[in-house]
């Protein structure tokens, strides 16, 4: 293959989890497991349909999401990843990756899973205060996580990334400080840091939002800022704003989705952006699976992207990493002055909210806190922009 060959993210969305976690607005389903059997056939089904549309692409990331791969099961697993294989398409050096929960991380399955050819496990750590982890619903301890990392260094997996949570219920800078202390212990190769936004209709929401229990914003500002630092001082490169990694070890699935890369989703909520469509498949596990059996519609929106709205996406998403954005690069892709823009990264800079280096703008630490408004900032000025090719 060539530089040219297309590359395609693929995303298995896999819904089913042992319980929910207080947290938790995902579409993830605990006590459907009768389902699962059922679910595979409809997930199978889906991809041989799909896979025509696969033959101009070369599969370089595939990844398994949810809700709790490891309870689906690595049999169910490798049945898709063979199935996948069929295709010819996936290459040799894809990054597969499947989400864990440490209370169901098995020494046999990891060996089955590592087989097959899945080299990167993303573990949902969230915290190591066992008495936070029993407050928001987790079902493991942090014995449990040094257990899960143990077991997956035996089975050969050198891609290990640790998810951790900061501003839970009761949580101090102590003990975000102590969580992140004790991950890098385990030596993981990447770390996801995400601050907690509770959703209406979650039962942390309705217990805890408006309540002095939670940290403040400006407490969650320092514990982000600290995570910044502690990790950047342990050879973690920042590459996006909830995301950490030793050289080498970036989500490149993730960074699929970041930099306006195509990918197909499967399974119920699954997303795509595919051909120069955006698709999502209907939140409904029973819905998709009596869809796809009877040749129904699984889809909830369908839509060709505009090209001005693909301009926004560009903004909204590449800022989310420190790569940032680059003004030949927009102008060349959506035809659009880059000026607008720039004269609000100046000022931004001179706050410290911006950089600007290797000839392109990216937000700082400080910046990646106050994301929201200010790309409201930025789409407003571009929405005002007129096409270069109209200037006269």
């Amino acid at each position: 293959m060539s530089d040219q060959d297309k590359r395609l993210g693929v995303y298995f969305h896999i819904p089913f989890c042992a319980s929910k976690c207080a947290y938790c607005d995902f579409c993830s389903l605990p006590g459907r497991d009768k389902l699962m059997p059922y679910y595979q056939d409809a997930l199978l089904i889906q991809l041989q349909e799909t896979m025509p549309r696969m033959t101009d692409y070369f599969i370089d990331t595939v990844y398994f999401g949810g809700g709790t791969p490891s309870y689906y099961g690595a049999r169910r697993i490798v049945e898709i990843l063979q199935e996948l294989k069929v295709t010819n398409r996936l290459m040799k050096q894809s990054e597969i990756t499947v989400e864990c929960n440490p209370d169901s991380v098995r020494r046999k399955e990891l060996r089955m899973l590592r087989k097959e050819g899945v080299n990167r496990l993303s573990i949902g750590a969230q915290s190591a205060n066992d008495d936070i982890l029993r407050l928001i619903g987790r079902r493991h301890n942090w014995r449990q996580v040094e257990m899960a990392v143990k077991r997956a260094r035996k089975a050969g997996f050198r891609n290990v990334s640790l998810d951790l949570i900061y501003g839970l219920p009761s949580q101090t800078r102590e003990d975000w400080a102590d969580t992140l202390t004790k991950a890098l212990a385990l030596k993981p190769a990447h770390i996801s840091c995400y601050g907690l936004r509770l959703e209406e209709g979650t039962p942390m929401y309705d217990e805890y939002e408006g309540t002095d229990i939670l940290p403040s914003d400006d407490d969650q500002a320092d514990m982000y800022l600290y995570a910044v630092d502690f990790l950047s001082r342990h050879g973690f490169r920042q590459y996006e704003i909830s995301n950490f990694a030793h050289d080498g070890f970036i989500c490149r699935h993730n960074m699929k989705y970041w930099v306006g890369d195509e990918y197909l989703g499967f399974g119920p909520c699954a997303a795509s952006d595919f051909a120069g469509r955006r698709f999502t498949i209907e939140p409904n596990l029973e819905k998709y699976i009596k869809g796809v059996m009877e040749k129904g519609v699984i889809l909830s929106e369908s839509e060709m992207v505009p090209l001005r709205e693909r301009a926004g996406e560009y903004l909204m998403l590449r800022l989310r990493t420190v790569d940032g954005i680059e003004k030949g690069e927009y102008t060349r892709s959506f035809l659009l002055p880059f000026e607008p823009i720039e004269e609000i990264l100046i000022r931004l800079q001179a706050q410290e909210y911006a950089a600007f280096s290797a000839g392109r703008w990216h937000l700082t630490p400080k910046g990646f806190m106050l994301s929201n408004s200010i790309l409201v900032e930025l789409l407003e000025a571009q929405q005002k922009s007129r096409p270069l090719t109209q200037k006269k």
